[in-house]
């Protein structure tokens, strides 16, 4: 995940403000060679695979108020399958990712639910659930990157596919860190 330059999102009074997120983590063995292929391709990251569900945001509130709000929502939800797939770049940010097939859906119902109240935020871009790859690269390393990307990827013989069980409220720290503040299961039973 990513802020602004620093990872620290936006001052106030001097200090830099606390972002939070709302991600879910991939599994393994998809997590450790995403992480990996990560690592590959920007080297001295912090990769932990995750598909955001509320990109950085500020709140308004204390985080244990945040939690108890987004647990509520995330509670109304099922478990559901995610389906990795293609390697992509968004034009506007030169960030090669990941698309989300199957899955995609939910993971806008679940963006839409969560995007109000004490959680609302302006979000610079329209949501568009994905797995970062790299991102604040110069854009000469753009294409190789990407290229190394659909090889990398293309090689991979493991699941593409698994469950979302839990979201993970996660805070910002230092150096672009993230600290898991809180899991929230989703709870609903499946409508069949």
């Amino acid at each position: 995940m990513h802020s602004d330059e620093d990872g620290q999102g936006p001052r106030q009074g001097g200090e830099r403000a606390s972002l939070y997120a709302l991600v879910i983590y991939l599994p393994e063995p998809l997590c450790g060679f995403l992480d990996r292929l990560r690592l590959e391709m920007v080297p001295g990251c912090n990769p932990h695979a995750h598909v955001s569900v509320l990109p950085p945001r500020p709140v308004p509130v204390a985080p244990e108020a945040a939690i108890e709000a987004a647990g509520k929502v995330v509670a109304g939800f099922a478990p559901f399958e995610i389906e990795l797939g293609e390697i992509e770049k968004f034009d506007a940010t030169d960030v090669v990712y990941i698309s989300v097939g199957d899955g995609a859906q939910t993971l806008r119902e679940m963006h839409r639910s969560l995007n109000r109240g004490v959680l609302a935020f302006d979000e610079p871009f329209q949501y568009h659930p994905h797995i970062t790859l790299a991102q604040d690269i110069g854009p000469e390393h753009i294409e190789p990157l990407r290229e190394l990307a659909l090889r990398r990827w293309s090689e991979f013989r493991g699941p593409r596919r698994f469950r979302a069980q839990s979201a993970v409220f996660v805070r910002n720290a230092s150096d672009n860190c993230w600290v898991d503040l809180a899991v929230e299961p989703l709870r609903a039973q499946a409508v069949r």
